[in-house]
């Protein structure tokens, strides 16, 4: 796979060139060279390479002027900067101009290796980005149900399956896995997509509500009934009642609900006459309803009858795969109502997203992105736009070599240890006061 890759190495030393592109040639890739910023930046422009590693000191156009004109030529090529332990601060200058990373000389070949590894990784990830939005249009969308794994891939087909009948239907999932647009989906391709779809969340109200929302009631009927009122049942005569949280309701409201499936008729509250309805119920529940059922909390003649086919929507962190097709679609979503020119998320914040672990599931990653793109401040969301515990989520490994968080932290230990610890002088080299170092070195915990 690296012979796919061609890394450009810029450096006017001939001996450290030669030396990196050997190294570099053994690893598998294609690699070319040159000994000037100007030949250097006439081969970016033909886009020859996927990655430059570039010396931050040469004559005539040194790495700093060659990142930044490299940067508008083409704003994805990753470049590593070549310095010495002296020019750091220069290092970190170039990150904050957009360098993938630093090196420092002399080269540690196996380093070199694993930052460029994952450069190119960090580039492929961010083209696929680029790419996501239109091939949700193509075969990994399923009305407004995003995915393009297996599980996912499965469940299209068992939705479509299902809404050619009329049968009923359970669909079980962690909170905020999608079970809405599930009924949904299932009701816009049955033949009763031209009747209404009516839902209720059973477990946002108390027994007495519950009842008179799901039968309605005769005027009278109770205190404060001032006129007869049409339940959600009745509402829903010639298409879909999705029922969410349906193993919250009481013993009494499954009663009466199993006679709806039963006899295809009710009684609204406070009348002694049946009103028949042509129905299909959808149930949803993130509960576990068959220790309910042993349990005596759910009756067990309710469950069969809801529970003829029965879907389970897996959680986010079981189908990481999903995950960039999902955050895509919710960045295209949300920019159109924002002011802000914000086009991709980059492959750090990606590899964070997807190395998280979404207790809340879809609705979750829904609010992170809507969230991103308010704060954003650059065209695309980076890592430092996620919350802190998705930050942190992300792989170390991966990911502390290359922000600028990680970078101060390092350079602020390598000072504090040249000093032997003197807060004062540390603090005057690295021109910041005393407060604002011992604050560092309480956020990076920074330990003696």
């Amino acid at each position: 796979m690296k012979d796919n890759f061609c890394l450009l190495i810029v450096d006017d030393e001939l001996i450290a060139r030669e030396s990196l592109s050997n190294w570099l040639r053994e690893e598998g890739y294609q690699v070319k060279t040159s000994d000037n910023g100007w030949d250097a930046l006439e081969m970016i422009k033909s886009h020859c390479c996927d990655l430059a590693v570039v010396d931050m000191k040469m004559p005539g156009m040194n790495g700093m002027e060659l990142l930044q004109k490299s940067k508008e030529i083409d704003p994805s090529l990753p470049i590593l900067i070549m310095t010495a332990y002296a020019s750091i601060d220069t290092a970190v200058q170039a990150m904050k101009k957009g360098a993938y990373d630093y090196i420092v000389k002399p080269l540690d070949p196996e380093n070199v290796s694993q930052v460029i590894e994952r450069a190119l990784k960090l580039k492929i990830l961010e083209q696929e980005n680029l790419h996501l939005h239109r091939e949700l249009e193509k075969k990994y969308k399923f009305e407004e149900i995003i995915g393009k794994s297996k599980k996912m891939q499965e469940i299209f087909e068992l939705v479509r399956s299902v809404a050619e009948t009329d049968v009923v239907v359970m669909i079980r999932g962690e909170s905020g896995t999608g079970k809405e647009l599930i009924a949904k989906a299932i009701h816009i391709n049955s033949k009763r997509k031209n009747g209404p779809l009516i839902d209720l969340s059973c477990g946002a109200l108390p027994e007495n509500l519950l009842e008179s929302e799901l039968f309605g009631y005769e005027k009278g009927a109770f205190t404060g009934a001032q006129q007869t009122r049409k339940g959600k049942i009745e509402m829903a005569n010639g298409g879909t009642l999705f029922l969410d949280e349906i193993g919250d309701i009481s013993s009494k409201t499954q009663m009466n609900l199993l006679r709806v499936l039963q006899e295809k008729n009710f009684y609204r509250i406070g009348s002694n006459k049946s009103v028949n309805v042509d129905i299909r119920v959808i149930s949803a529940t993130n509960r576990d309803l068959e220790e309910a059922v042993r349990n005596g909390i759910f009756r067990e003649d309710l469950y069969y009858r809801l529970n003829v086919v029965d879907i389970y929507l897996p959680p986010l962190r079981e189908r990481k795969s999903d995950i960039p097709l999902l955050a895509d679609h919710f960045l295209q979503k949300y920019k159109r109502t924002s002011t802000k020119k914000i086009e991709s998320i980059s492959g750090e914040a990606m590899e964070a997203l997807i190395s998280y672990s979404w207790p809340g599931n879809v609705r979750e990653l829904e609010n992170i992105i809507e969230r991103a793109i308010v704060i954003g401040k650059s065209d695309e969301i980076i890592l430092e736009d996620l919350p802190i515990n998705i930050q942190n989520g992300a792989d170390e490994t991966q990911s502390s070599s290359r922000t600028l968080a990680n970078i101060e932290k390092k350079h602020i230990v390598k000072i504090l240890h040249e000093n032997n610890w003197n807060i004062s002088k540390s603090a005057h080299e690295l021109n910041i006061d005393r407060v604002t170092l011992y604050n560092k070195i309480r956020k990076y915990k920074i330990e003696r």
